[in-house]
């Protein structure tokens, strides 16, 4: 699986500027972070499944950027980061391997190699949502930001499966473990000069938003309601510029575990080649 060290050395580039000039590794008003882990998702969806693979070439697929999910049963709506569906009109120029450019995913030569194997899955008009993928971040103030983050997480899936039960909801969540953290509220002006630093009780606050995340629903059946997929990555990020450090071992979850990010991937492949298999 290559998802998560793309989004690793994505995360080591500061693109993100404020408006007093500060570059920024990640900000909580940037969607850029879930952008790139949704891409690295499907990506990795996208070697591990043969019949994906198909309907894409066959054109019975096409994807979506922040797609308004409306949930049919409560009338609520949502914008989600990435949606697969079936093309409702002409597909468009913008592929998902073009997206690798724009916004600026480092990939190194093996990423290239197998993106470049891939049928090319382009932008269409959303029609019938067969996926719907939402990434959220804990970079900081972890206690703090709990019900928000559970919230974000919980009403995805609402939606998504208020809007058709057969879509398939998966759930990424990115908790940060470093000690030390340069937060963009906190540091505007000042950053050069004087910068405010927040500390974190680690492991403790990374272990609290990973036990948060770890409630959230998830379900067996289509008739249920939860995350058909969801995974927890552990990231020891201090946003000063210093590469970010992906952890590997404990608080993240190990393999084997439901929320391992190898977990997610093969359970999404092997749900997709069994609920879409008539698909086309």
């Amino acid at each position: 699986m290559r998802g998560l060290e793309i989004l690793e050395r994505s995360l080591a580039h500061a693109a993100i500027v404020d408006k007093h000039g500060n570059e920024w590794q990640y900000h909580s008003r940037s969607d850029r972070h879930s952008k790139i882990a949704c891409w690295g998702i499907l990506f990795d969806l996208l070697i591990s499944t043969p019949l994906l693979r198909r309907h894409i070439a066959g054109g019975v697929i096409g994807f979506g950027i922040n797609h308004e999910m409306r949930d049919f049963v409560h009338d609520r709506k949502k914008d989600l980061d990435l949606v697969l569906s079936t093309p409702n009109g002409e597909f468009q120029r913008e592929s998902f391997q073009g997206l690798a450019d724009r916004y600026s995913i480092d990939l190194d030569a093996k990423d290239r190699t197998a993106l470049d194997a891939l049928p090319l899955l382009r932008r269409a008009p959303v029609g019938s949502v067969v996926m719907a993928l939402e990434a959220k971040a804990c970079m900081t103030a972890h206690q703090r930001a709990l019900p928000r983050l559970y919230d974000e997480l919980n009403s995805s899936h609402q939606t998504v499966h208020g809007a058709s039960e057969q879509a398939i909801a998966v759930g990424f969540a990115m908790v940060n473990s470093a000690d030390h953290y340069l937060s963009p509220d906190l540091n505007k002006k000042h950053r050069a000069t004087d910068p405010e630093w927040s500390s974190h009780n680690q492991p403790r606050d990374a272990q609290l938003a990973i036990d948060k995340v770890r409630q959230l629903p998830r379900r067996a059946k289509v008739v249920e309601q939860g995350y058909d997929a969801l995974a927890i990555s552990v990231m020891d990020m201090s946003n000063d510029g210093t590469p970010p450090r992906l952890v590997r071992g404990p608080p993240a979850p190990q393999p084997g575990d439901i929320y391992h990010y190898d977990t997610m991937i093969s359970r999404l492949s092997g749900i997709y080649a069994t609920r879409f298999k008539d698909l086309a």
